[in-house]
């Protein structure tokens, strides 16, 4: 028997709770990993309150995320005590996922848990800081470096924008970084942050084109703030987009395609192939510092990441909030 958080939906309507359930109710899959820790991002906060259809079959365990031990695996590449990481492949959507004690996978999901960090320390990075990580190699494979001028971070103070200033940073670019929380400027230049401005500045309607401003950017908001980014970036920048937490929509103009050379550049953490996940791990365990996790994340037990879920689309959470799915 093990711990979980279960998602159903009966005619009673849609309940997320914490529960009991057997090692005999996992779904099938080659491999078998006692989780250790797993996190809470903006999808599982969207699953586990239902304000969004992410989760595709019932019951479901959210969590995109785990880390922890092998304990049994007919896996050709997995071994017992293999020390493994998950982030997405649909787990927490359609395949249960990390809020539990137990898991059992698909074994060419997993990723080795690299030697620079705890499974903890792999959950306060989690989706967010591998995506983070998978954005600042694709502006590097597209040429951007740091003399070209600042980098644009949306969403900075989130799991995706924390981690990436940290990387942009280390990497020797000069980042400007875009919150809506105003009380968070040391915080974001604590973790490498040059400039700090006002989200409001991104987030309205704008011209087509504006004043060039960046070499490149990182944009976790979409919509406008997305639209805006594009319309300031510099001749030959690049803009990575790899979230939505303003909007799917994308109100903008071919101009800075045309015009400037500006390339856009999609980022999907979830089915990425085994490459560049492996690569941008390589990334985030070369250059992401120990101290930064601890600044970033926040741990909670199991039976309260209901709640935190909440807290999270209420914009009441900075960084990563980690669970301890045996506490």
């Amino acid at each position: 028997m093990f711990s979980a958080i279960l998602i159903d939906q009966g005619e009673a309507g849609r309940t997320a709770a914490l529960t009991t359930l057997d090692e005999a109710e996992l779904p099938e899959g080659d491999v078998r990993v006692e989780v250790a820790y797993s996190t809470l991002n903006y999808k599982d906060a969207l699953a586990i309150t239902g304000r969004s259809p992410v989760v595709r079959d019932f019951p479901m365990v959210p969590g995109i995320d785990l880390a922890g031990v092998v304990t049994e695996s007919t896996h050709r590449g997995w071994e017992k005590g293999d020390l493994v990481v998950l982030n997405g492949w649909g787990v927490g959507e359609r395949h249960w996922g990390g809020l539990a004690q137990q898991a059992r996978l698909n074994g060419d999901w997993l990723v080795p848990l690299p030697s620079a960090f705890t499974p903890r320390q792999a959950m306060a990075i989690g989706t967010a800081g591998y995506t983070a990580s998978l954005c600042v190699n694709a502006l590097v494979d597209r040429g951007v470096h740091p003399d070209q001028g600042e980098i644009l971070v949306t969403g900075a103070t989130g799991g995706v924008g924390s981690v990436a200033i940290a990387l942009l940073s280390k990497a020797g670019f000069s980042v400007a970084a875009a919150t809506g929380k105003s009380s968070e400027g040391d915080y974001l230049r604590r973790l490498g942050a040059a400039t700090v401005l006002d989200r409001a500045e991104l987030a309205a309607p704008g011209k087509p084109l504006q004043k060039e401003r960046w070499a490149g950017v990182i944009d976790s908001a979409g919509s406008h703030t997305l639209a805006n980014a594009c319309a300031q970036t510099r001749y030959g920048g690049t803009v990575v987009a790899c979230g939505l937490a303003q909007g799917m929509d994308l109100p903008a103009t071919v101009a800075p395609f045309i015009l400037r050379g500006v390339a856009l550049i999609g980022i999907d953490s979830v089915m990425a192939p085994a490459r560049p996940r492996m690569a941008a791990w390589d990334r985030l365990a070369r250059d992401l510092e120990p101290d930064v996790l601890d600044e970033i994340a926040q741990d909670v037990a199991l039976p309260d990441a209901i709640a935190a879920a909440d807290r999270l689309l209420e914009g009441g959470v900075r960084g990563r909030i980690v669970v301890d799915v045996n506490r």
